[in-house]
């Protein structure tokens, strides 16, 4: 049965910071930091020979130090590897928010780990990411979005990783990333006809933060909910340019207040200030207002 894109609740996901299971200084250090959710990293930052204390670290951190008030994302190596059967035990003892799939490149990917899943009782809170970072991905990215919306759907996010779309289609690392906007749109355009969220991919010169903020302003443009971060010195931009901005608060509050006059009972579309806001304005003022409160109960807790 499908299921509305429009009945998820709202995330924050502006600012979701990689960390590698194998650094513990690094994993130490994520509870003093303000942004929105942490991958931990099992797949392409920790070496073959690695893997297996990384798996530890986390459990170790899980136990004794978890993660509070933040998604807790680990991305573990597909399946197919070496890898993957070890880190999916590792999900389902530690049972963070959501498991990130790397490489995924049909339906069937999530399909196959959703399954996984449920046949271990995992609980319906245990979402999955996925990682869009092929060119497969890219051609079968509303196939992909769709078992999103689905009957007990686990799917909410996608993150796109233009590292390795770059490696497998040649497309330059230039500035603007011109080439790549097209692919780009496709995946946030699939997201959003499917009620997902969409990361953008990281910028990897973490030193030139002139260019960072600019990656940023136009991954905001785009649609983009947030962005995946490799260095703390990301958070800040990243939460400001994904943030709401006041101008987009007071909007909101005064679409939301021109609804709730018992002037506009039953009406599809109001006028306010001389111009016309429909309802479906209405659900967004109310979702960006979701995110506010998001904001400021996250601001209280630190």
């Amino acid at each position: 049965m499908p299921v509305s894109p429009h009945f998820r609740p709202a995330h924050l996901r502006r600012s979701v910071l990689s960390v590698p299971a194998i650094n513990r200084r690094a994993l130490e250090k994520v509870h003093g930091l303000d942004c929105d959710a942490v991958i931990f990293d099992l797949e392409d930052s920790v070496a073959p020979e690695k893997k297996a204390e990384a798996r530890d670290n986390l459990k170790r951190f899980f136990s004794e130090t978890p993660l509070a008030g933040r998604e807790a994302v680990i991305r573990i190596n597909a399946l197919s590897s070496d890898f993957g059967a070890q880190d999916m035990e590792t999900v389902l003892a530690l049972r963070p928010q959501a498991v990130l799939l790397p490489k995924v490149d049909s339906p069937d990917d999530i399909l196959a780990v959703s399954d996984l899943l449920d046949e271990n009782d995992a609980p319906e809170s245990l979402r999955i990411w996925a990682m869009v970072e092929t060119p497969r991905a890219i051609l079968n990215i509303a196939a992909i979005a769709e078992t999103g919306r689905t009957e007990g759907p686990r799917l909410d996010c996608f993150v796109v990783g233009l590292n390795d779309l770059r490696k497998e289609t040649g497309v330059l690392p230039l500035p603007g990333r011109s080439y790549l906007v097209p692919w780009l749109m496709q995946v946030v355009l699939a997201a959003r006809a499917y009620g997902l969220d969409v990361i953008d991919s990281v910028c990897n010169d973490f030193r030139d933060l002139d260019a960072y903020g600019a990656e940023c302003g136009q991954g905001r443009a785009m649609g983009f909910d947030g962005k995946m971060l490799i260095h703390p010195a990301q958070i800040d931009a990243a939460n400001r340019h994904f943030g709401p901005d006041e101008a987009a608060v007071r909007e909101a509050e005064a679409i939301i207040a021109a609804f709730a006059d018992p002037a506009a009972a039953g009406l599809g579309v109001v006028n306010l200030d001389g111009r016309m806001v429909e309802r479906l304005h209405l659900e967004e003022a109310e979702r960006l207002m979701q995110k506010v409160r998001l904001i400021a109960e996250r601001k209280a807790a630190r």
